[in-house]
């Protein structure tokens, strides 16, 4: 598994974000956090200046409010079968500005054949969404609950980074301390 590791800068209330890149593409992401599938996140550091400069450059630019969608070559490693193909859905239907709901999720794609028991595909997108690989990249801020933000990972800052980033894409309206770009 050859994963280096680029650490961006962002005016998320979480921090730096860090990208995991290889020769496909990002194949991780993390908000936050101290390992990805069992090695620590950020080590090793990319040398390669094409690359860590390029997904630098892209989420610069979104953050800056130049760039409506990162358009990073994305390497799928870390997901497969029905997570996959959620994700998929996800990236490919939902834009920049737009959001969906867990169940509206589900319905997409395809996944939840005739599901026995109400509730279980939105459910189960929740926990998929929560195991999100490619986070920022494979939007899983803009999947929301049908009464709601829903949530967003398990850390204190989840649901404050998912308001910032809904915020950005002019979902939610600035508050006051909105900390973010302006026109």
């Amino acid at each position: 598994m050859e994963l280096s590791w680029v650490t961006v800068p962002t005016p998320l209330p979480s921090g730096p974000m860090r990208f995991a890149v290889t020769a496909r593409g990002v194949a991780a992401a993390s908000y936050a956090g101290d390992t990805f599938a069992g090695r620590p996140i950020g080590v090793p550091e990319c040398t390669d200046e094409r690359r860590s400069g390029l997904v630098r450059a892209r989420v610069d630019e979104y953050f800056a409010g130049r760039r409506r969608e990162l358009e990073l070559p994305i390497d799928w490693r870390f997901a497969t079968g029905p997570h996959l193909a959620v994700l998929r859905c996800l990236q490919a239907g939902v834009g920049f500005g737009q959001t969906v709901t867990y169940g509206e999720l589900a319905t997409r794609s395809g996944v939840f054949a005739d599901p026995t028991e109400p509730g279980v595909p939105a459910r189960t997108v929740g926990q998929m969404m929560g195991a999100n690989p490619l986070p920022l990249l494979v939007p899983c801020h803009r999947v929301v609950a049908a009464d709601g933000l829903g949530g967003f990972g398990g850390a204190w800052h989840g649901i404050e980074v998912k308001r910032w980033l809904l915020t950005l894409e002019g979902v939610l309206p600035p508050t006051l301390d909105w900390s973010g770009p302006t026109d």
